[in-house]
Parts: C-alpha cells; structure tokens; sequence
C-alpha cells in the first residue's frame, strides 16, 4: 500500500502536465515535424507527393532573390525591435509617475494593442496613399515634398515598420513601465544621498534593475517580427519590387498563391533555423548581463 501511494505521488507531477504535453505535441512538434517532411517533396496540393530530396533548398538558395527576402526580413527585424524598445522605454520613463494624466495616458498607450492588425493597416494605406492620404496632405501644407510611402521600394519596409512600433510600443511600455515601478525606492534615495546625477542612476540602477523585463521584451519582439504578416498582405503584397517581401510572406506566396507547398516548407524550415539561430546568439550573448535580484 505504502509502496502504491509513492508511486501515485511520482506519478502526479506527470499526470499534471500531461495535457499541456498532449497540447504542445499536437499543435507546436507535429506541425513543425510534417513541415520539415513536406520540404523534401514538391506538390501542389492536387496530384501525388513526389520526393526531391534536398531539390527545394537547393533551388531555395540558388534563387538570385531569396537574399533580398532574408535581408528585408532582416532589416526589418533590426528596425522594428530597435524602435519598439527605445520608444517603450522613452514613454514608459514619461508615464513613471503618479496621478491622474499619466493614468490616463497608459490607458492611451495600451489602446492600439487591442485593434485588429488588419484594420490598423487599412487604416494607414489610406494616410499613406500617395495622392489623398494625410501624411503627404500634412507634408505639402508646410512646403515639403509628399513622399511614396508604399510606392518607393526605399521607403515602404520602413513605412511598414512604423505601422508595427504605433501598434505595439504603448504595450511594451507598460510592462516596461511595471518593471519601473517595481525598483525599490531605497535604491535611488542611496543614489540621492551620493549626489548622483539622474544620468547615472539611468545607467547604474535603473536599466540593470529592468534588464530581466528588457531581456524578455526584445526576444519576443524579436520572434514577433519575423511572423509580420499582416501588414505586408494588406499594404504592400510584398512590393514595390519585392522591397518588403519577408520570410513569412514568402511562405504564404509560394504556398497558397503558386502552390509550390514543398518549396514553401523548404522556405519555413530556413525561417525556422535563423529564428532559432538567432535566440541561441541572443542568449549567449545578453544573458549574463541580466541582473536578477
């Protein structure tokens, strides 16, 4: 009897997370293996599977455009979490206060976060459209010249990251800002006793006492820039010239538009191993100048 029981309570951490288990085999390890055995095939969704090997990376990376896509997706990454973070910070520091208008300010912020992406990126194809749009309408009322936002292959990546970071920064800014109001007070009243400038209680307590919060923000942002979907298939359907076709978008194209799905999971898996290449170098190199209390 007394040797049951032991085991049923061995037993119970198990049948606990069994579930989640069943979950995370379901929906996140069998969909990533049955990608991985598609990119070996070519099939277009209608006739037989047939087995090339290797056929799609090698046709993958002999393509003269697959490095515009990965250094699109690249720089856009390098962009949009660069902007996100700073922004969050600048606003979070603006909002670390008390009363009223800051309470109402954070409720401001965090609005965005709550519309729809697509409805957002509609919104904006009409404030960026080269004739009637509100941003080249404000530009020529103070004399400057209107600017192709979705049009000019030099400036539409951009004009897709600032859709991102109007969306997304009020949301980082308040995690950013909990992790602010987290800092224990006797802290900077140690700093004020040592007459130290706000600069250095910025540098010294302030960012290593948040660096957990900022370590977490810019690896989900990370990951979060690469699934950039939306915004890119209602504002710009990967153009002007293939200036802001992404990884992900390349996915769907191929996939869902030219039916070449093998080459689509071909196109996934390379998507699949930078995104993981690059939290592997991300942790390695931040990790240990994360100070946790």
């Amino acid at each position: 009897m007394k040797n049951a029981l032991l085991r049923d309570r061995r037993l119970l951490p198990y049948a606990l997370i069994a579930p989640a288990l069943v979950i995370l085999a379901v929906f996140y390890l069998y969909p990533i293996g049955y990608n991985a055995v598609l990119s070996v095939f070519s099939w277009d969704l209608r006739g037989p599977m047939k087995f090339v090997g290797f056929g799609n990376f090698a046709e993958l990376f002999t393509d003269p455009d697959f490095g515009k896509v990965i250094q699109n997706t690249l720089v856009y990454m390098g962009m949009e979490v660069s902007l996100v973070m700073i922004f969050g910070l600048i606003l979070a520091l603006f909002l670390n206060r008390q009363g009223w208008l800051s309470e109402f300010l954070q409720g401001v912020s965090f609005a965005p976060n709550v519309i729809a992406l697509v409805s957002v990126s509609l919104i904006f194809v009409w404030l960026m459209d080269d004739d009637i749009g509100l941003f080249n309408q404000i530009l020529s009322a103070v004399g400057l010249e209107p600017v192709g936002w979705l049009s000019d292959p030099q400036v539409a990546l951009f004009s897709l990251v600032l859709v991102s970071v109007w969306k997304s920064v009020g949301l980082n800014a308040l995690i950013i800002l909990s992790a602010l109001q987290s800092i224990p007070r006797y802290l900077f009243e140690a700093a004020d006793l040592d007459n130290a400038s706000a600069w250095t209680r910025f540098r010294r307590i302030t960012i290593p006492m948040i660096s957990p919060t900022l370590f977490f923000l810019v690896l989900v942002n990370v990951i979060g820039s690469f699934q950039a979907f939306d915004t890119i298939n209602v504002m710009t359907q990967g153009g002007p010239q293939s200036s802001t076709n992404t990884l992900i978008f390349s996915v769907y194209r191929e996939g869902f538009e030219y039916y070449r799905v093998g080459y689509a999971a071909a196109i996934a898996v390379v998507l699949m191993v930078l995104v993981g290449l690059i939290t592997v170098l991300y942790f390695r190199a931040f990790q240990k100048r994360v100070h946790y209390r």
